[in-house]
């Protein structure tokens, strides 16, 4: 396991998920390549038809499931095109559970199709035991229509900074950033995923102290979140340069643990900037 664990490691998930460890992983994440034709920094990833695709996906899950322990939790990042074939995978070998429905906040516009802005996150657990902790991620959310009752507030608090609702967290998340670049977390891999959205499945489904496992690295975003919360991780990359973009990133957590949207252990709406800036000051004058 030290081999392995809190390691950026570069190289082809296929061949070395066969020297990995059974049973060590409580949370597996994955944002596989889509099923498009996508250039990730000179090696291209040709969309195929759904049945390849299939086999695609079927082909890296199954050597990814005895690393996992009996009561893991999978989350596996895709859109509109391979969000079928994700499922039809996990439902064949492990215990799908829900499907996570992300908005994007922006995208591509389109002349003959309706914009793409929405992404999908298939959530599964290898056995019926798993642990997911609901607390950790709920959202601080403005109050539109405060309702009271006997002249007090009804489930929200009236703050210095609004009306707000402390509330559990649904399957649409519609609070969620894409980097820009002026964000500190922000690289030029073409499908990086925020790290507040990673936040809410690395709080939800992995216990403190916890290992999470991604085999498509990327830009590294998974193991920089599972450092900043104070997890452990173990990533897998296949590009060199993307794993040096990792290796800096997860360097820059070991001094700065801010996820952008989430203060205080609380997740905050999108454009709710000033009350998050409101609360960091408040917790430093404490």
């Amino acid at each position: 396991m030290e081999a392995i664990l809190d390691k950026t490691i570069n190289g082809d998930t296929m061949e070395l998920l066969d020297y990995f460890p059974g049973k060590f992983v409580d949370l597996l994440v994955i944002d596989p390549p889509y099923n498009i034709t996508k250039d990730f920094n000179g090696n291209t990833f040709k969309g195929k038809n759904h049945v390849e695709y299939i086999k695609y996906v079927e082909s890296w899950f199954i050597k990814l499931l005895p690393a996992l322990k009996d009561d893991a939790s999978i989350y596996i990042c895709c859109d509109w095109k391979s969000s079928a074939a994700i499922y039809e995978v996990l439902n064949k070998y492990v215990i799908v559970r829900n499907r996570i429905t992300w908005q994007r906040e922006k995208g591509r516009g389109a002349l003959s199709n309706w914009k793409n802005c929405i992404e999908d996150i298939w959530f599964a657990t290898v056995g019926k035991e798993y642990y997911f902790d609901v607390e950790s991620v709920k959202m601080k959310r403005k109050v539109i229509a405060p309702y009271k009752e006997n002249g007090q507030p009804k489930d929200w608090k009236d703050t210095d900074d609004g009306k707000f609702r402390i509330s559990y967290p649904s399957n649409f998340w519609d609070d969620i950033t894409i980097p820009y670049w002026s964000m500190p977390e922000n690289t030029d891999h073409p499908t990086q995923k925020p790290e507040k959205l990673i936040a809410k499945l690395v709080l939800a489904s992995s216990p403190g102290n916890g290992i999470i496992l991604d085999p498509f690295l990327g830009s590294g975003t998974t193991s920089v979140v599972a450092k900043k919360l104070g997890r452990h991780y173990v990533g897998i990359e296949i590009d060199k340069e993307y794993c040096a973009w990792a290796e800096k990133r997860i360097d820059l957590a070991k001094t700065n643990k801010e996820i952008q949207g989430y203060t205080s252990k609380i997740f905050w709406e999108r454009n709710t900037l000033a009350c998050q800036n409101n609360e960091k000051k408040k917790n430093e004058d404490t």
